[in-house]
């Protein structure tokens, strides 16, 4: 039996192939995970990811050729609406095709979807144990309870995620990271509460977070450098550094191993105001750039979204990242609930005085599952009519919440970006260590697809390390 994923992740993107740059994109571990566990039981996986096809039509082909047996949707919110359009289409070419649901959407609002008679099976929390039972039952014949919750696994009982599923090449995070670039999960989970996003990321994982072995991280990573070449990564977890014996045993064994390679992880401000011998032994090993959800630049706001961090806890952070060499990126929200333009603009100062590398703005949007959302419909402040107003970014013109002056926002957006002369410096300096480097491979693989049409990118990778082309 075969199983079709599809990923329907075009909220932000659109539609892509009309572009015709498919080559670079980034992989959902999700799929991957499932991808892989599903093979490992013996069934054929493949996908369609909407965001390399031309529109609806050319969806309707794929499933068309594709004679789908069972199809598994991933769906966030902001996604909701292109999800259920291919549940619609799959059911109209193939009536008998069975439809499986899952993903961070089913599990905090399995409402939406428990009445739609096209969807045969929602999967909530972490669906790799549970999505291969259902699989085994549907290959029987047998009939399962619509609504199936799945149940954790031990992180190292996983398998290495199903790289083969998306035929691509990961898109570096920036480009001072060499290519080959891929991304690994070393853990699941989180273990704070930041009103804006808890409890949704405890509905999915459970409370608290877990670790990979560190055996089991460095194999993967023997493994991703060995067989495809990889010359930089990134390391996926929403929060890499919780665990600081482990973060401080994993540098010693990446050290020892005899690797070298950049990476990039998210990590808290907090955390790294307590433990800066740990920021000072990722930098010595590898880490060229942190990830850090500074949020605000207000106290008040920050203790209003449990965030867990003071302001001065922010500065401090970007001193140590600064003074280690690690290049910042910078994520911060505007327009949150209470929030006056006054305090929104101790942001921005903020931002100024951090001087990242990257400043990745958001407007603040009231995100299903989160204690934000559920204050914001209380106090009757969401504008959000429908699920694609879930997107946050700030070139979006539709307001998120009421009570808030976003001609104003997007001035202080705009501000807020301006480099300073030393970011606009080590840029360049950037720019001319590192760019030659993924120009020059990017013609060479680009040659290559055009060589051997039809071969897995991965594949071409494997070639490349070996020497064979």
């Amino acid at each position: 039996m075969k199983v079709t994923f599809i990923y329907p992740s075009i909220a932000l993107s659109g539609f892509k192939a009309s572009s015709g740059e498919t080559l670079l994109r980034n992989i959902h571990h999700g799929l991957c995970y499932l991808s892989a566990c599903a093979k490992m039981a013996g069934f054929a996986t493949e996908l369609i990811d909407l965001s390399i096809l031309s529109g609806w039509d050319h969806f309707r082909r794929e499933v068309e050729s594709k004679k789908i047996e069972v199809a598994a949707i991933t769906i966030m919110s902001p996604d909701f609406p292109y999800a259920i359009k291919a549940v619609d289409i799959i059911k109209e070419v193939n009536p008998r095709a069975v439809i499986i649901v899952g993903g961070i959407h089913p599990t905090i609002a399995p409402e939406e979807l428990t009445s739609n008679p096209k969807i045969d099976y929602i999967v909530r929390c972490e669906g790799e144990k549970a999505f291969v039972s259902l699989l085994e039952s549907i290959k029987s014949g047998k009939k399962a309870q619509k609504v199936i919750f799945g149940e954790q696994m031990p992180m190292d009982e996983l398998p290495y995620i199903d790289r083969y599923l998306f035929d691509c090449l990961e898109s570096p995070w920036d480009f001072f990271m060499p290519m080959p670039f891929f991304t690994i999960m070393a853990g699941r989970g989180c273990s704070y509460n930041c009103r804006f996003c808890a409890p949704a990321s405890k509905m999915v994982h459970g409370k608290g977070s877990r670790r990979r072995s560190i055996a089991s991280v460095m194999a993967e990573l023997k493994e991703l450098e060995n067989i495809y070449g990889m010359k930089s990564f990134m390391f996926h977890d929403d929060c890499f550094t919780e665990d600081e014996k482990w973060v401080m045993e994993f540098c010693d064994a990446y050290r020892q191993a005899g690797f070298r390679l950049p990476f990039i992880c998210q990590t808290r401000a907090d955390i790294i105001c307590r433990h800066p011998d740990m920021i000072r032994k990722l930098a010595h090993v590898g880490l060229r750039m942190a990830q850090i959800g500074f949020e605000s630049g207000n106290d008040r706001v920050l203790r209003f979204i449990s965030k867990g961090v003071t302001l001065k806890q922010n500065l401090e952070a970007a001193r140590i990242c600064h003074s280690n060499g690690i290049r910042i990126f910078a994520n911060y929200m505007l327009g949150l609930p209470t929030e006056t333009n006054a305090e929104a603009w101790d942001t921005v100062r903020m931002i100024k005085k951090i001087k990242p590398y990257r400043a990745s703005a958001a407007f603040f949007t009231p995100h299903p599952g989160s204690y934000l959302y559920d204050y914001c419909k209380e106090k009757n402040l969401s504008l959000i009519d429908d699920h694609e107003d879930v997107v946050p970014i700030p070139e979006e013109d539709k307001p998120k919440i009421k009570g808030v002056d976003y001609a104003f926002l997007k001035t202080a957006v705009a501000e807020s970006r301006k480099l300073p002369l030393r970011t606009k410096i080590m840029e360049r300096m950037d720019k001319a260590l590192f760019n030659r480097h993924n120009r020059r491979f990017l013609r060479m693989f680009r040659d290559l697809v055009g060589r051997y049409p039809g071969r897995h990118k991965l594949d071409l990778l494997r070639m490349i390390k070996e020497g064979r082309i």
